[in-house]
């Protein structure tokens, strides 16, 4: 798979994508990530990428130029499956939609910033949009970073072991059971006794009714899916 990302801040990518699983994904050459500035493709001699809203208003706006310069630039040498903006009111991540996506060949993900981008963008420019939350961030780096990482933990062969990622919360619409392990007593908190028993049967069947009742309890709108 390859991720393209277009920000206005590289730099921010740096530590996140080269640590733990994402570099790992990266070594193995699983995944390939490509950071793209922006403002290398503004025509404006002090780089800019922004400017006033036409409506008035505070905060300023990304302007379409330089994106749609910096998308034909970069479709000049990749097909992509997918062209997300980070939104806040985009269509909101979940495990299905990682799932889905993971399929994809290339992603090319815009960040948004400032007080959002030229509505000509969303309309001709993008394929998708998606928020990790109902919440407003300075920008979609940090949404970019978690959509990456939720999509390369679902590439086969990243992951040492592939039935981890398939065990995960929310991948069969129920949040993941409880976990323990050695010691069996701490200070008198033990683990429960069918974990120690070695009967696989009758502990598959009490992890999935830990995973109904927490996801009964934290997540009901799950179970109505």
């Amino acid at each position: 798979m390859q991720i393209d990302i277009i920000t206005l801040f590289p730099a921010m990518f740096d530590g996140v994508f080269s640590q733990s699983i994402l570099k790992r994904a990266q070594d193995k050459g699983h995944l390939q990530i490509n950071i793209h500035n922006l403002r290398d493709y503004s025509l404006s001699k002090h780089k800019s990428v922004d400017d006033y809203a036409f409506s008035g208003g505070a905060g300023m706006v990304m302007q379409i130029e330089p994106v749609d310069n910096c998308l034909e630039h970069l479709k000049q040498k990749t097909h992509f499956d997918e062209i997300i903006y980070t939104a806040p009111d985009g269509e909101p991540f979940s495990q299905p939609l990682a799932n889905e996506l993971s399929l994809k060949g290339n992603i090319c993900i815009l960040c948004g910033h400032y007080k959002g981008v030229d509505e000509r963008i969303r309309q001709h420019l993008v394929t998708r949009e998606i928020s990790i939350g109902d919440y407003v961030l300075s920008g979609g780096e940090l949404a970019a970073m978690v959509i990456t990482d939720a999509l390369a933990r679902l590439i086969p062969g990243v992951l040492n072991d592939e039935q981890s990622a398939l065990s995960d919360s929310f991948q069969d619409n129920l949040v993941a059971p409880p976990v323990y392990t050695r010691p069996a007593d701490y200070k008198g908190w033990k683990v429960p006794d069918i974990l120690l028993s070695g009967n696989q049967a009758k502990i598959e069947q009490w992890q999935y009714e830990q995973a109904l009742e927490r996801t009964k309890q934290r997540r009901p709108y799950l179970l109505s899916e």
